[in-house]
């Protein structure tokens, strides 16, 4: 999974603040920066948020108009 901040529908909304990549990525992500996560650490990262530990993932990929 590649979380693109600036590819996320999300980006500067209050969703925005509340995702763990803001966490992760302390103090802010720049624009440019993604951060990686193979599908063992994404599995651990959503039940980690669904035990309220973390924030959650809320990337969500803009759509692309053709």
């Amino acid at each position: 999974m590649l979380i693109d901040c600036s590819t996320c529908a999300m980006q500067h909304t209050a969703h925005c603040e509340g995702c763990i990549v803001h966490a992760l990525m302390e103090p802010t992500p720049r624009r440019g920066d993604a951060l990686v996560v193979d599908a063992d650490e994404e599995r651990a990262l959503r039940e980690l948020a669904k035990a309220g530990l973390i924030p959650e993932i809320r990337m969500k990929p803009r759509r692309r108009t053709a």
